[in-house]
């Protein structure tokens, strides 16, 4: 067990002091290249340690760290190099040489070798890892500086792109908060940033809750455990070897821990946690449930997004008193719900959330200012999703306002069959969205992947949904599928669902 603080992935361990040290020649590095204040480093790097150097030196010297998703093809990494400007690509080895042949003339590349335990873990073709000729390495080029010394700038917040779930993604602008105020104290109690944290990211570094949970904790002078991809099995071992008392994950993560056999989750010790930290996307009440009883009252939920930033969270004691909530505002955090004509509605009724934070930061969309005021409504900002508020104040979310289904002029929300199936035996992940009908204008289908565990036909799906929910919920259509489309965040992508049985009739989504 590693008993400094510092960063940890797989054999490989830096102390933070030592990180610190990196990150200052980094950033004495990045202004010998003309790096400054307002300029911007996209970083195209997988869960490593070089992540951390980059980000930090760039924040420096006063320039905004851009984590960018390496999912995407060459002209999605290409377009958003170009939309945010960058100065400066820092990039693994096997991820730079796709687009190697086809970066913006000037801009400045340092290279990564990829790590053989990221390369092993991606199936990454071993030819791939090393540094392509004609390229800087990013290690030894900073090695040949020494550690900044200037006055500390202001570092802006990373600028980080949206999932580009509904069309092309775009840049999230906002200045970092650097006066403290209640409610960044009340957050960062929510999110378990303090002394003595011993925590795994798992998630991507270039999703928004993993980034700032990470760095978060590395500001608390914690130890940090890089985990190269979510595995459910290793990450218990995690957990157990390393003593790990904090932990960010997402919905479909307690999912997949939750399928392991009963003797694999026995095998591993997990008193440790003290704070897990949930949110990105709704959470079945079977699978929180399950995840208390077996690590105790440990989880946070929580809720917000890119634009609005962190609004609600509710301890494992609150939600247990109030079951399917995402929380309670938190503090200077004001709450609206909106009916489609901008009016309040009452208590219980559902309409789309909006929300302000006092003394937040404002953002922008880098070169969409017609974006940013479609999501406002007199100084509150909307994430898309609709639900309700009850008399205590604690919120639920029903849908994103976009997947909502209007079937015969009946409003239907997903997620509620959604929960529904991920309790049927044999059912591993499903995603329920609209589909057109020439009769209702809309139908359901239900994508579902299966375990293996038992057989499970079309008519059992509908027939258990039957049995649970009101007869209008059952899904028309039952598409088996092998694998649910979802983002590292846990979003499931239904516009890649929906989008063929659109087309097929002749209309847009």
């Amino acid at each position: 067990m590693i008993e400094e603080s510092g960063i940890l992935r797989g054999e490989e361990f830096v102390t933070l002091d030592a990180l610190n040290q990196r990150a200052r020649q980094a950033a004495s590095a990045l202004s010998s290249i003309g790096v400054s204040a307002g300029d911007r480093v996209a970083l195209l790097l997988r869960n490593d340690i070089p992540f951390f150097e980059a980000s930090l030196a760039a924040g420096m010297v006063g320039a905004a760290p851009v984590p960018q998703n390496w999912h995407g093809k060459p002209e999605d990494v290409l377009g958003i190099l170009l939309d945010c400007k960058a100065k400066v690509l820092v990039a693994h080895a096997d991820l730079l040489r796709p687009v190697l042949g086809l970066l913006p003339e000037g801009l400045e590349v340092r290279v990564v070798p990829t790590p053989y335990d990221i390369g092993e873990s991606y199936k990454i073709p071993k030819e791939a890892w090393d540094v392509p000729d004609g390229t800087v390495e990013w290690g030894s080029w900073i090695d040949g500086f020494g550690p900044r010394t200037d006055d500390p700038v202001a570092a802006p917040s990373a600028m980080l792109y949206t999932s580009g779930t509904t069309g092309k993604p775009k840049g999230v602008r906002r200045e970092a908060m650097t006066v403290p105020t209640p409610y960044l104290a009340d957050l960062a109690k929510l999110s378990g940033f303090g002394p003595g944290v011993r925590a795994v990211v798992t998630g991507p570094l270039y999703h928004g809750a993993p980034l700032a949970w990470a760095m978060g904790w590395v500001r608390s002078g914690g130890l940090i455990v890089l985990q190269n991809r979510f595995d459910p099995e290793d990450l218990l071992r995690l957990i157990d070897e390393q003593r790990i008392t904090n932990l960010m994950l997402v919905p479909i993560m307690l999912n997949r821990m939750l399928q392991l056999p009963a003797e694999v989750r026995q095998r591993y010790d997990v008193s440790s946690l003290r704070h897990v930290t949930m949110g990105a996307a709704p959470c079945p009440r079977h699978v929180k449930q399950a995840i208390i009883e077996w690590w105790g009252p440990v989880l946070m939920e929580q809720y917000g997004s890119l634009e609005i930033g962190v609004v609600t969270g509710a301890t494992s004691e609150e939600w247990l008193a109030h079951p399917g909530t995402v929380g309670k505002a938190l503090v200077d955090v004001q709450i609206k719900i909106l009916d489609a004509d901008g009016n309040e509605v009452e208590i219980g009724e559902i309409g789309e959330i909006f929300t302000r934070i006092e003394g937040q930061s404002d953002f922008v969309y880098e070169g969409r200012p017609d974006a940013r005021a479609e999501i406002e409504r007199d100084g509150f900002l909307t994430a898309g999703d609709v639900g309700y508020l009850d008399a205590d104040g604690f919120l639920y979310l029903s849908d994103r306002k976009k997947d909502m289904v209007i079937s015969g002029g009946v409003n239907i929300f997903p997620p509620e069959i959604e929960e529904c199936l991920l309790a049927m035996p044999g059912i591993r992940d499903v995603a329920v969205f609209g589909i057109p009908d020439e009769e209702y204008g809309e139908a359901l289908a239900a994508a579902v992947e299966l375990d293996g565990t038992t057989t499970v036909a079309a008519d059992d799906v509908r027939g258990f949904v039957r049995a649970h929910l009101a007869g209008y919920k059952v899904p028309k259509v039952v598409d088996f599928l092998d694998k649910i489309p979802r983002l590292d965040s846990g979003k499931i992508l239904k516009r890649q669902l929906r989008e063929p049985y659109w087309a097929a009739a002749g209309r847009s989504i």
